[in-house]
């Protein structure tokens, strides 16, 4: 008799089939967990979605992330996350986009518990700019208190002299004593940088210019649109800024959308969802999180998303896909595995 046995993972459902009835997961050699440690293999191309491990073969542990690039090399940053809890801010560097190696632990929880970042709080979507005038880099990071849920949402600071690390906390705070949750940071070509937030119990999507230091908000702070919107990715394309946002279902994907705007504090226009193919009105089953801008290579961009695990975030995977524009029309289609020659056409 043939038994079949159903494994479900967060990137879909891996089929085991036993010669045998009776047969466990156990006594077949088979793990309900993805291994946390395999021997690398220099990766040549992206499989959205898959696992992925870096140069020392463990899974990358960096979610809700931004990348910075500094010269040829690119810093991932990203959630450290256990199975649930919020560990800090990893970071991992690359030359070549595909392999990665851990840098180590760029921003850790306070071991004081009078402080706002003591070990318990959440950090989330952390994003690093560089800020010419202080030489310094600059994190922002969605904070939750130890203890509070998702009722403090705060923006928080770090900085460095160094790209990755370690960051020292300067404050936290409610930008302009407005709430933020979800958040991104966007440098201009004028070397400008915006804050751009989930507010109003996420019923309001806002963007504020940063201070010269970049470490705190102006009172340029203006709601984008009224929406429910959350997971904020900006980019800039022929003059105009094109922003993707997903709605607000917890854990659960949901349709994304594409506002456009000849200004980033508006009027921002909805033209749809730019997603296509099979999954593409859940957002292939991710969330949107950051638009990588690739460096030496004119109007090509990667969109980043997270593919949650709510059972265990630390196997939240990892989904990037080439921008590609028709007509001017932002699309982003779904592809099994790709590569970097994409651009080349």
């Amino acid at each position: 008799m043939k038994t079949t046995v159903i494994f479900k993972y967060a990137t879909g459902i891996l089929l085991i089939s036993a010669l045998t009835a009776g047969l466990t997961a156990a006594n077949m050699g088979v793990s309900l967990h993805p291994a946390e440690h395999i021997k690398p293999e220099k990766k040549k191309e992206f499989t959205p979605g898959e696992l992925w491990y870096d140069t020392d073969g463990n899974l990358i542990n960096a979610h809700g992330n931004g990348i910075l690039t500094v010269g040829k090399t690119y810093y991932w940053f990203g959630e450290k996350r256990g199975s649930h809890e919020s560990g800090g801010v990893n970071v991992y560097s690359s030359k070549d986009l595909y392999n990665w190696k851990f840098e180590g632990l760029a921003l850790a929880q306070s071991k004081d518990p009078a402080s706002d970042i003591t070990e318990g709080c959440v950090m989330e979507r952390p994003k690093v700019i560089y800020n010419k005038k202080t030489k310094k880099y600059v994190m922002w990071v969605h904070l939750e208190l130890k203890g509070k849920g998702y009722a403090a949402a705060r923006a928080m600071v770090a900085v460095s002299d160094k790209v990755t690390g370690p960051y020292q906390y300067i404050s936290s705070f409610r930008p302009n004593g407005n709430m933020s949750r979800d958040m991104n940071l966007f440098v201009d070509d004028d070397g400008s940088a915006y804050h751009i937030y989930s507010s109003d119990e996420n019923m309001d999507l806002r963007i504020a210019k940063l201070s010269d230091d970049y470490l705190t908000s102006t009172t340029e702070d203006k709601i984008i649109f009224r929406r429910q919107r959350e997971a904020p990715a900006l980019m800039r394309y022929h003059d105009k800024y094109y922003l993707i946002t997903s709605g607000c279902t917890g854990w659960a994907p949901n349709k994304a959308s594409v506002h456009v705007a000849d200004n980033l504090f508006g009027p921002w226009t909805l033209v749809g969802d730019p997603m296509v193919g099979p999954g593409a009105d859940k957002t292939f089953g991710g969330q949107s999180t950051y638009i990588l801008p690739l460096a030496g290579k004119k109007d090509a961009f990667i969109f980043i998303a997270d593919k949650w695990n709510p059972k265990d975030l630390k196997d939240s995977r990892y989904l990037w896909l080439p921008i590609q524009f028709k007509d001017d029309k932002l699309t982003i289609e779904w592809m099994d595995k790709w590569n970097l020659d994409f651009f080349k056409k």
